[in-house]
């Protein structure tokens, strides 16, 4: 039985010839996660609210 991705990604920008800016959800604890690469470098940080607190469920983008 195949396991259940606990990452769910819910916005893309870019392709893997450029850069990549993602917004991917822990579907476990609900945390959205800005995640960045270009080329051979890249990084991971919480999504955080006007307050500092991480923003939790899926975000509203805005066109």
């Amino acid at each position: 039985m195949a396991k259940e991705k606990r990452f769910e990604e819910v916005f893309k920008q870019g392709s893997e010839f450029s850069e990549i800016h993602k917004i991917i959800v822990d579907k476990e604890t609900g945390v959205n996660y800005l995640v960045w690469k270009s080329g051979y470098a890249g990084g991971i940080t919480p999504l955080l609210d006007s307050d500092g607190k991480p923003i939790i469920g899926k975000p509203i983008m805005s066109k």
